[in-house]
């Protein structure tokens, strides 16, 4: 669909995140690190700021149901608003992934369960770090 494609990852010091943003970059650089074409950055500040410095009219959307649909076709109009000529396209999820959602991962894997059919093994991996060493500090 383009040629070109930039991950944004999120930094929004008002969210309380489990893996911070360099993590986040990490885990994406890796997974997407057999295509030259996509390039991941972290920003904090509006996305369409973001598309104005590189050149951007386009921003690509996930979207799992009706009420992620509702959310971001909000906030796409919003985006439009600050910046007449950004595009938003929808991509909708794979249905195996439907129904998952990151805070039910986030429980499951702080409760031990195996989230590895769920998410990339890297983020598996990760997940289970942060949990064991969460439950190691909580002993201390």
């Amino acid at each position: 669909m383009f040629d070109e494609i930039h991950v944004v990852v999120a930094v929004n010091s008002e969210k309380n995140y489990l893996f911070s943003a360099d993590e986040r970059v990490a885990l994406i650089r890796d997974m997407v690190s057999d295509w030259s074409t996509i390039s991941v950055h972290s920003w904090n500040s509006l996305i369409v700021e973001y598309a104005r410095k590189n050149d951007a009219h386009v921003l690509i959307r996930g979207v799992r149901n009706l009420a992620d649909f509702s959310y971001e076709f909000d906030l796409a109009m919003m985006n439009r608003g600050l910046n007449p000529g950004i595009e938003t396209v929808f991509l909708s999820t794979d249905p195996q992934y439907f129904v998952l959602r990151s805070s039910a991962i986030k429980e499951l894997a702080s409760l031990g369960g195996d989230v590895s059919s769920m998410v990339p093994p890297a983020v598996a991996a990760l997940l289970r770090k942060k949990y064991a060493e969460r439950t190691t500090s909580t002993k201390n």
